[in-house]
């Protein structure tokens, strides 16, 4: 999970037209209080609502989904395991708040852009710049708010704990030890 990340996208679209997708839907509630390790998340994501999802994420796609994607519950794993699963962001009508300062914060990127979403298909080329607020596919360019510095930056480091980590001074001091 770990490394820079660019801040632009490339990638196939994988679209569904579902609207409410629940975290319990992007993640399942029978796996939410186990420790699954990061490589073996795929094999839950999105299996209620997509059995063959692992293998279309497997191309690395953009999802693109309907509106108030990730209601529910607060799940971190909700962002967490579509990032293992091999998304390389989401574009949305529209995010539950959580679920959009979650994805932030694991470094997905998310972008709300429900034009785009009405105009998009399974297959289709995407080309998203986080920075300029564009979205390219074969329907034309759409435009949807660019992301400010600081959350360029959380998305380049990799989320915000490879954020702090990369900032934050060395625990030791200048003798070697703690301070």
């Amino acid at each position: 999970m770990s490394g820079a990340r660019p801040l632009v996208v490339e990638g196939p679209a994988l679209a569904y037209a579902a609207d409410d997708v629940n975290t319990d839907v992007i993640w399942p509630g029978s796996v939410t209080y186990v420790q699954v390790p990061f490589e073996e998340m795929p094999r839950y994501a999105m299996q209620g609502f997509d059995p063959d999802f692992a293998c279309k994420a497997a191309a690395r796609p953009v999802l693109v989904v309907g509106k108030n994607f990730g209601c529910g519950s607060s799940r971190e794993q909700a962002s967490e395991c579509l990032l293992a699963s091999g998304v390389r962001a989401v574009v949305a009508r529209s995010f539950a708040r959580i679920f959009y300062r979650n994805s932030i914060n694991l470094g997905l990127p998310v972008v709300e852009c429900p034009d785009a979403v009405a105009a998009l298909s399974t297959g289709d080329a995407l080309r998203i710049d986080l920075a300029a607020g564009r979205l390219e596919c074969p329907a034309g360019s759409f435009s949807f708010a660019p992301y400010p510095p600081f959350v360029r930056e959380l998305i380049r480091d990799g989320g915000l704990i490879q954020h702090i980590r990369r900032r934050a001074p060395s625990a030791e001091g200048p003798r070697g030890g703690r301070p």
